[in-house]
Order: C-alpha cells, then sequence, then structure tokens
C-alpha cells in the first residue's frame, strides 16, 4: 500500500446513525474503502472519529501563516478550517489573499477560505488595500473558497447598500452561502439581516441574542477565542438547536494554538454533559454540510479524514489523518514546515512625544474607551480630563491610559489619540500592528514617553507587537504584512508569552492584552473605539469628539 492507504482498528464513530461499534475501517488513495463491524463498543479501546473543524478562524491573529497553523492545528485533531482573510487583505488586498491561499496548500490540514466582503470594513479608516466585487467574483473561481466572509457591514444590508447588496447577490448567483457578523442584532433588524441571504454569526454573547437569531433562521457559530470566549454562555445550544450549531475559534493566538483547539471545546462540551454525538455533529457534520466541504465523515466513499482519540470525552488526539496520510502521533505533527517568503506594506515613519500632545484648552473631561476582559464590546465612559502643562495626559493610576493610532500606510499621517479603561497598566507601554481590521499601529500607555518607545520599536521592524517598560522595549517582528512570523510555532509563541508576561508585569490584569489591544480599533464592534481618523461612536457610526462639551 501507498502512504495513502492503510488499516486501522478501534472504536468506529457514525456520526450519520449516532453509533459507535468496534471495528476495522480501509482506505485506499486517501479513499474509505471498507468500513468492517466487529463487535460492540469496548471502552478500553480508542475511538476513531470524523476530524474536527473549526467553522471560522482568521488565521493571521494566531500570527502563524496558514502551512504553520495548519502543522499545529492538526495535532490537536484539527483536520479543517474555514477562514477568513480579511486581516491580510485589509493590508495588501486581493495578494494578500492569494498569499494565504498559497501558503495553505503547504498545509497538512484542509484549509478552505472565503470571500473577505468588507475590506475596509468602514469608510471611518485607512486600510492598505480594498476589495472590489471583481475581486471577489475572481475569488469565487478558486476551488479553496468556499463562502463569502463575514459581513460586518449590517447597517449596510439593513439600509440596502447598492455595493453591499451587489456582494449578496454575487454570492447567491454563485451559490455561496454568506457568513455574517452583527454583535447584537435582534428582533426584526435580524431577521431582515437573515433574509438578505446571511446564514451564520459568530457574534452572539448571550443565550437570548442566539436564539433570536437561530428563530430567524441562522446557524451560530460558538466562538471561544483568545480575546472573545462565548462559549460557556451559549453552550446550551449544543443540545438545544444541535444542527444549528458550529464551533469556531475566530481569533486564536500561538500559545492558545498549541495548547488545543477545537478538541478543548469538545471535552469542555461531553464535560458538561452534552451527548458525545452533538458535540461532534456540530464540530465536523455541521460545517461540511454547511459549507459543501469536501472534508469526510467516516463514511465508505468519503476522504480518510479522522482523528483517533483515546475516548471522547478528554478528546485527547492520538493520530490526525488527512486524505489518508497519517499527519500528527502522539502530539507531533509528522509534516515538515515550510517557512515561506515575507510580504508586507509599511510607510509609517517614526515618532516623537510632541505628536502625542493633546492641548487641555480648557477641557473639563473626556471621552473614554471602557474595554473589558474577554470581549469585543466596549462602553463609552466619561472621566475627569488629567491635565498636565495644559496637556491633557495618562492617568495610570485611574487606569487611564493614552490609546493611540498611527496609520501605517502613509509616511506622513499623524496619530489619532483617545484615552481608555480597562487594561490596568501602571507603567510602560504596549503596541501592536495586529489591530483590526486596517491593521494600522495601535498602541496604549502609562506615558507619551513610552508610547513612543514602543511605536518607533515596530516602525524599525515594519511590523509586529512591542512593550516598553520604561527602560527596555521588547519585540516579535511580524514580517507577513506586521500580521504573522516566518519562524516556527513554538517560537512565536515563547516570544509572544514572554511579552505577556511582561505586559501583566506592569500591571495589566487582562488575560490576553495584546489580543484585546487589537480589538480597540475595530470599529463595528460597539460602543465606543479609536480608528487612525479619530475616536468613533460604534452605536450612532459616526465620529464623536474627545473632550465633552
Amino acid at each position: 500500500m501507498n502512504k495513502h492507504s492503510g488499516t486501522i482498528t478501534a472504536n468506529v464513530v457514525d456520526i450519520l446513525k449516532n453509533t459507535v461499534f468496534y471495528g476495522r475501517l480501509q482506505w485506499q488513495d486517501g479513499i474509505i474503502t471498507e468500513i468492517t463491524e466487529l463487535g460492540e463498543e469496548r471502552p478500553d479501546q480508542p475511538c476513531l472519529s470524523p476530524g474536527l473543524i473549526d467553522a471560522h478562524v482568521h488565521i493571521e491573529s494566531s500570527m502563524l501563516t496558514p502551512a504553520e497553523f495548519g502543522r499545529e492545528a492538526v495535532r490537536h485533531g484539527t483536520v479543517a478550517v474555514v477562514t477568513d482573510p480579511h486581516e491580510i487583505a485589509n493590508v495588501l488586498g486581493l495578494a494578500g489573499v492569494r498569499y494565504m491561499l498559497n501558503s495553505a496548500k503547504a498545509s497538512p490540514c484542509k484549509i478552505f477560505s472565503g470571500a473577505p466582503s468588507c475590506v475596509p470594513a468602514t469608510p471611518f479608516e485607512t486600510a492598505g488595500e480594498s476589495i472590489e466585487l471583481d475581486d471577489i467574483a475572481a475569488l469565487f473561481d478558486e476551488p479553496e473558497v468556499v463562502a463569502l466572509s463575514e459581513m460586518m457591514n449590517f447597517p449596510g444590508v439593513l439600509n440596502g447598500d447598492a455595493q453591499v447588496m451587489a456582494k449578496l447577490a454575487l454570492a447567491r448567483e454563485r451559490g455561496y452561502p454568506v457568513d455574517g457578523h452583527a454583535p447584537g442584532l435582534k428582533g426584526e433588524a435580524a431577521h431582515r439581516y437573515v433574509t438578505a441571504g446571511i446564514s451564520t454569526d459568530h457574534e452572539c454573547f448571550t443565550m437570548a441574542e442566539a436564539r433570536d437569531k437561530i428563530a430567524a433562521g441562522m446557524t451560530i457559530q460558538i466562538r471561544e477565542g483568545s480575546a472573545a470566549r462565548n462559549f460557556e454562555a451559549l453552550h446550551p445550544l449544543i443540545t438545544e438547536h444541535t444542527n444549528k450549531v458550529m464551533l469556531c475559534s475566530d481569533d486564536k493566538h500561538p500559545d492558545d494554538l498549541l495548547a488545543g483547539h477545537i478538541n478543548k471545546l469538545a471535552a469542555r462540551a461531553v464535560t458538561l454533559g452534552h451527548d458525545r454525538f452533538d458535540v461532534l455533529r456540530c464540530c465536523s457534520l455541521n460545517p461540511i454540510q454547511h459549507y459543501r466541504l469536501p472534508v469526510g465523515r467516516l463514511q465508505i466513499g468519503d476522504a480518510m479524514d479522522a482523528v483517533l482519540f483515546a475516548d471522547l470525552v478528554q478528546f485527547l488526539p492520538l493520530e490526525t489523518f488527512v486524505a489518508g496520510d497519517r499527519v500528527a502521533q502522539e502530539g507531533n505533527c509528522l509534516v515538515e514546515a515550510e517557512r515561506g517568503q515575507a510580504v508586507n506594506a509599511f510607510h509609517a515613519q517614526a515618532i516623537d512625544v510632541e505628536a502625542l500632545a493633546v492641548p487641555a484648552n480648557g477641557a473639563k473631561k473626556i471621552r473614554v474607551i471602557e474595554a473589558f476582559d474577554g470581549e469585543l464590546l466596549t462602553e463609552e465612559r466619561h472621566r475627569p480630563a488629567h491635565v498636565v502643562d495644559q496637556f491633557i495626559e495618562p492617568d495610570p493610576e485611574q487606569d487611564v491610559l493614552m490609546l493611540m493610532v498611527l496609520n501605517r500606510y502613509q509616511a506622513d499621517a499623524p496619530p489619532a489619540i483617545g484615552f481608555i479603561h480597562g487594561f490596568g497598566l501602571k507603567r510602560g507601554a504596549i503596541a501592536s500592528t495586529v489591530a483590526h481590521d486596517s491593521h494600522n499601529l495601535i498602541a496604549i500607555g502609562a506615558s507619551r514617553a513610552e508610547i513612543v518607545s514602543a511605536v518607533n520599536a515596530l516602525v524599525e521592524s515594519k511590523g509586529g507587537i512591542a512593550c516598553c517598560d520604561g527602560q527596555h522595549v521588547e519585540s516579535l517582528p511580524l514580517p507577513v504584512a506586521g500580521l504573522m512570523s516566518l519562524e516556527p510555532a513554538e517560537a512565536v509563541a515563547q516570544r509572544y508569552v514572554e511579552l505577556d508576561r511582561a505586559v501583566k508585569a506592569m500591571g495589566s490584569t487582562l488575560r490576553a492584552p495584546y489580543m484585546t489591544l487589537s480589538f480597540m480599533a475595530l470599529l463595528v464592534i460597539p460602543a465606543l473605539k479609536l480608528s487612525d481618523k479619530g475616536l468613533f461612536d460604534g452605536t450612532q457610526f459616526c465620529f464623536t469628539p474627545l473632550v465633552l462639551e
């Protein structure tokens, strides 16, 4: 037999019949050819299951290329992912999406993609490139493209924006499902959003919202990422609406990916009392059916895409198979890494402390963004302006830090300034070019000088994440679009953990401060955010002044 063929004897999961039996499975040239029942399930034997699928992920947030991401994913029993490459699309446009598609070909995991629908996400920020209707049409010709990615411009959908409706019409004509992104949308508005042709949402924070969207016809993707964590609130849907649920990570930092993937969610779900077949349906069969993925279901005639688990409680993967190849065994990926090449767009120049000066001009109160651990939503708070020598300065004693966004695509653009509560830094600053969705350079800090040091470190490396503790600056360069490293996952994760620890040593109480920071420029998530053009009210969808009248 060739390397795409083999035989395995184990407890075999039949996800279509909701049964497990002890049996022998054979495959030839990557396709399952025979399944023989040998008796009842044996509790002392491992279980061969359909491989797991992450139904919605932005690979760029792992800071790994698709090739390297896939090497990590298969270690945890993930055989396929549906990714939205709109992060790199905001930086490099169609060329960036094609970079991801090409890198994915070197991945042991089956990586499917959506065509980004909202690049740039809004007209209220500066992106590097755009994805137009013709670009989406071209991407629909790619075999790996299976959907129109999340339609974040839900106001455009509800208001019948001509460009938005043209994209939805194209997806409908070509037979592609459309992913949604509509945090907080309920009732009649949610029904109109679904009626426009949008079939999923991964932004639900409450059961009430999720049930409302399911009633309107949506499938809910329960998200558990590095920043946004909604599994605890939404997991009852796994039993309540099994056929309308998928599991996803959305955004996952490298250290979290090394620790586990969808298998961790499956284990949590079973521990919480959900039926193992319901859980497996949500993280295998449902995404296969929804996106019409060419991924095996452990049936004769299917591709041999499967994972051998020690049991269906802890979901510890022993071996992972993709298209008949054993790609991971006992926690190790068996596929060689491929380094790839760097692509980028970065033109910002170094700044000085004067660039961050905010004249008080008699200001008494300012609008402050309130950030929350594990949430993308923020609140608008009104705080006294901390005025020093006629300038509004950060006030770390009150956990009011300066927030800055600098246009990375132009050499002479001034930074936009705001203030933020919730990060907890007592000293120092952190900066990043991972800043959804346009990925300009974002930073927060306890002083202007420390922000400048962190920012200028990233200007020098043309992208990455950095921190300054007042004396020293540490960084993780991300040469691929300022979003991803070319280094192995273990090295990226180790460096990320070092920077994460440094930020927490400076006082931050957030579980994932860099991930949370990356969403503080995401204008499509209410309520108050900061773009490179200014402070933005995500509820009214317009700019708003820093200083209160």
